[in-house]
C-alpha cells in the first residue's frame, strides 16, 4: 500500500506521456485523476496508521550502491513528518488535476501537461518519502527538472523560456551547495542514512555540524525561494495557473522547508545556523510583502505572498519550532492553492486578463469565485478561527517568547509583514471584485462562473482553509502533543511553547499586535482602493517621493537589475574568458589538439631531412658516429677533467667529482642528447 502512494502518480505520468496518442485526451485525464485520487485515499489511511497510531513504516527495496564504507539502498520511510506533508501534497495535487480538466480543455497538448503534472507529484513524494539523503536527492532533482518543463510549458514564448531557465539555473546553484553538504555528511559520518547520521550528531564537532548545515541551507534557500535566491519564483507565473498552484502550494517551494525540518537534529546542534535562518526568514517575509504591495499582475501578487509565507516558515525553523513550521506549511498549501485556483478562474473567465488595474466589479459576475478568494485571503491574513490563524500567529508569539535579538527582530518584522499582507490581499480583492469596472464592456458580457470541474476543487479547498487548522492544531502544535515523536527533534533548551502561550497573557497588546496590524492594513486598503481610489492617485502624482517609492517596490528592490549588472554580466564575461583562454587556449595546446599538431609538424620537419643527397647522408652518419663515441668515452673524459678542474658552486668552488659535479655531467649529457635529437 505504501509504495502504491508513490508508484501510482508515476505510472499515471508514464501512461499520459508515452501512451498519450493511444489513450487520448480523455484517457489521460481519467488515468491521472484516478491515480491521484487513489493515492490520496491511501495517504489518508497511512496518516491514520503512521500518524495517529504511531507505527512508522520503512521499506527497503534493493541495494543501490555498496562500495566499501558507502552503502546506499532504495529505501522509503514513512513517519509522522512524511504522512503529514504527504496529505497536503496529494490532496492539493488531486484537486489541481481535477481543476485542470476544464481549465485546459482547449489546449492541444493535454496529455503532455498531465504527464508533467503527475511526474511533479511523484517526484515530490519520492523526496519526502526517501529513507536516506540520496533517495531524497533523486526526488529533489526530479521536481527541479519537471518544474523547468512545466514553467516552459508554452515553449514557443520567449518569456516562458527565460523564466524556466532562470528557475532551473538558480536552483542548480542551490543544488550544488547541497551536494557539497552531502559529501561533507559522508566524510563526517561515513553514512547517508537518516538514522545513522542523526544518532551520531551529538558526538561531532559543532563547527563540522555548522558547515554541513550551511551547505544544506544553501539548497533549501534556492528551492524555497528565500533571499537572496528568490528572484526565480515570481517569474514562474509564466506557467499555466494549475502549475502555479501546485508549485507554490504543495510541491517545489515546500521541498526546502521539508529538508530543514528533516535535518532538525543537525540544526539543533548548530545555533549559529539557526540564527542565520531566523534573520533570513524574517527579512524574506518583510521583503516579499513590500514587493507584493504594489504589483499589478494578479498571479504575481499571490506569488510574492508565497515568498512572504515561506519566510514565516523559515522563521519558525530558525526558532527551533519545527512542528509549527510544518503546520504552517500544510495550512499554507490549502489556502494558497485556493487563491491561485481562484485567480485562475478569474483569468479564464475574463478573457485571460491578468492586470488587476483592468478589472473591477466582478463580484456581480463571479460571486462564488469572490467568496472562495475572500476565504483564502482571510485565512492568509490569519483571521481568528480560520486555518492560517493557528500557525501564523503562533510563530510570532514564539518569536517574542525567545527574549533574544533574533526573536525580537523576527517578531517586529513578522508583525509589520502581517499588516502589509492584509493591505495587498484586500487591494487585490478591491481591484478585482469591488471597485468600478475598468475593462471593456465586451469582457463583462462573456464573464460567467466556471464549470463543476473548476468549482468543486475551489469549494473543497475553501473548507480546508476554514476548518483544517481548527481540527489539527492540537495534534500538530498543541502543548503536550507527542504526535511527531522521533520524526522531529527539538532540543529541551529550545522548547518555548508554554512561554509563548501563557507569558504574553500579561501583555495582551503584544499578543494582539499582529491582528491589529492586519485589521489596519485591511481597512486602509479598502479605503484607498474601493471607497476613495482617486485620492491615492492624486497623492502619488503630487508627491514625487511617493512615485519613487512606488517604482522601488514595484521593481522588486531592483534585485533583477543588480543580478544582471553584476553577477550575470560578469559571469558571462568570465565564462567567455575561460572558453577562449583555457578551453581553446591552454587546454587545447597542451591536450590532444596541441599534441597532434606538434607531432604532425615534427614529422614534416623530419621528412625534410630526406633530401636524397649522398653527402647529406654522410654528414648525418658522421655526426651520429661522433655522438656515439662521445657517449662511450664520456666517463673517461669527465673523470680526467674532474682531477684538474674546479667549477663554481652555490657554496664556493667545488670539484667536479662531488655531487654537484655529477649534476653538471648529467646536464651536459642532456644538452648534447637534445641537440642530437633535434638534428635527426
Amino acid at each position: 500500500m505504501y509504495l502504491s502512494i508513490i508508484i501510482l502518480p508515476l505510472l499515471a505520468s508514464l501512461s499520459s506521456g508515452l501512451l498519450g496518442r493511444k489513450i487520448g485526451t480523455t484517457g489521460s485525464q481519467i488515468i491521472s485523476c484516478s491515480s491521484l485520487l487513489i493515492s490520496s485515499i491511501l495517504i489518508t489511511i497511512a496518516f491514520y496508521e503512521v500518524g495517529i497510531c504511531g507505527s512508522s513504516v520503512k521499506i527497503d527495496l534493493l541495494s543501490w550502491l555498496d562500495i566499501d564504507l558507502l552503502s546506499i539502498s532504495w529505501c522509503f520511510y514513512f513517519d509522522q513528518l512524511t504522512v503529514s506533508l504527504g496529505l497536503a501534497v496529494l490532496y492539493c495535487s488531486t484537486l489541481i488535476h481535477i481543476y485542470s480538466i476544464d481549465y485546459l480543455s482547449s489546449d492541444p497538448h493535454i496529455q503532455r501537461f498531465f504527464s508533467y503534472l503527475s511526474a511533479f507529484t511523484a517526484g515530490m513524494l519520492v523526496l519526502i518519502c526517501g529513507g536516506n539523503f540520496f533517495v531524497m536527492f533523486v526526488g529533489w532533482e526530479a521536481i527541479g527538472v519537471v518544474s523547468y518543463l512545466l514553467i516552459n510549458y508554452y515553449f514557443t514564448r520567449i518569456q516562458s523560456n527565460k523564466a524556466a531557465i532562470l528557475a532551473f539555473t538558480m536552483n542548480r546553484g542551490g543544488d550544488m551547495l547541497m551536494s557539497i553538504g552531502f559529501f561533507a555528511i559522508f566524510q563526517t559520518f561515513a553514512s547517508l542514512n537518516y538514522s545513522e547520521v542523526f544518532s551520531l550528531v551529538p558526538y561531532i564537532s559543532n563547527n563540522a555540524i555548522s558547515i554541513i548545515a550551511l551547505f544544506l541551507l544553501g539548497g533549501a534557500l534556492a528551492k524555497s525561494a528565500n533571499i537572496p535566491l528568490h528572484s526565480w519564483l515570481p517569474g514562474s507565473m509564466e506557467a499555466p495557473t494549475p502549475v502555479s498552484a501546485l508549485l507554490h502550494a504543495a510541491t517545489l517551494v515546500t521541498a526546502g522547508i521539508y529538508l530543514l525540518i528533516r535535518i532538525s537534529p543537525l540544526l539543533e546542534y548548530s545555533s549559529n545556523v539557526l540564527l542565520i535562518i531566523t534573520i533570513i526568514g524574517s527579512t524574506t517575509a518583510f521583503f516579499a510583502a513590500t514587493c507584493g504591495l504594489l504589483q499589478n499582475d494578479l498571479k504575481r501578487i499571490i506569488a510574492f505572498s508565497t515568498i512572504s509565507q515561506l519566510g514565516y516558515m523559515m522563521m519558525a525553523i530558525g526558532l527551533s519550532q519545527y512542528n509549527v513550521a510544518l503546520m504552517h506549511t500544510v495550512n499554507h498549501a490549502f489556502f494558497k492553492a485556493l487563491l491561485f485556483l481562484g485567480a485562475g478562474a478569474v483569468i479564464h473567465s475574463f478573457q485571460d486578463q491578468q492586470d488587476v488595474r483592468k478589472m473591477g466589479g466582478l463580484i456581480n459576475f463571479l460571486p462564488l469565485t469572490y467568496t472562495v478568494m475572500l476565504v483564502g485571503s482571510l485565512s492568509l491574513l490569519a483571521t481568528p478561527y480560520l486555518t492560517g490563524f493557528y500557525s501564523k500567529d503562533l510563530i510570532l508569539e514564539l518569536a517574542y517568547s525567545q527574549y533574544s535579538f533574533s526573536g525580537t527582530y523576527a517578531y517586529i518584522l513578522g508583525s509589520v509583514t502581517a499588516g502589509i499582507t492584509a493591505f495587498y490581499s484586500f487591494r487585490l480583492i478591491s481591484l478585482v471584485f469591488l471597485t468600478y469596472p475598468n475593462a471593456p464592456k465586451e469582457s463583462y458580457k462573456n464573464t460567467h462562473e466556471s464549470n463543476l470541474a473548476v468549482v468543486l476543487p475551489l469549494i473543497i479547498l475553501s473548507l480546508f482553509s476554514i476548518f483544517f487548522g481548527y481540527i489539527f492544531s492540537d495534534l500538530f502544535v498543541g502543548i503536550g502533543s507527542d504526535f511527531f515523536k522521533n520524526a522531529i527533534f527539538i532540543h529541551p533548551n529550545s522548547i518555548s511553547l508554554v512561554e509563548a502561550e501563557f507569558s504574553m497573557l500579561s501583555n495582551p497588546l503584544l499578543k494582539l499586535l499582529p491582528a491589529l496590524f492586519s485589521l489596519f492594513g485591511m481597512l486602509t486598503s479598502i479605503y484607498l482602493y474601493h471607497l476613495f481610489p482617486n485620492s491615492l492617485i492624486n497623492l502619488t502624482n503630487s508627491i514625487p517621493f511617493l512615485r519613487n517609492i512606488y517604482k522601488f517596490f514595484n521593481g522588486k528592490y531592483y534585485f533583477d537589475v543588480l543580478y544582471n549588472q553584476f553577477f550575470i554580466t560578469n559571469g558571462l564575461k568570465l565564462g567567455y574568458s575561460i572558453s577562449k583562454e583555457l578551453d581553446r587556449g591552454v587546454i587545447e595546446l597542451l591536450g590532444p589538439y596541441g599534441l597532434s599538431k606538434y607531432l604532425v609538424k615534427l614529422s614534416n620537419n623530419l621528412a625534410k631531412l630526406d633530401t636524397g643527397v649522398i653527402t647529406t647522408y654522410a654528414l648525418y652518419i658522421t655526426l651520429a658516429l661522433i655522438y656515439l663515441i662521445f657517449l662511450v668515452l664520456q666517463p673517461v673524459f669527465f673523470s680526467q677533467l674532474s682531477e684538474a678542474t674546479m667549477i663554481p658552486g652555490a657554496w664556493g668552488w667545488l670539484p667536479l667529482n662531488t655531487g654537484e659535479g655529477e649534476e653538471f655531467r648529467l646536464f651536459i649529457l642532456i644538452v648534447i642528447s637534445s641537440l642530437f635529437i633535434n638534428i635527426f
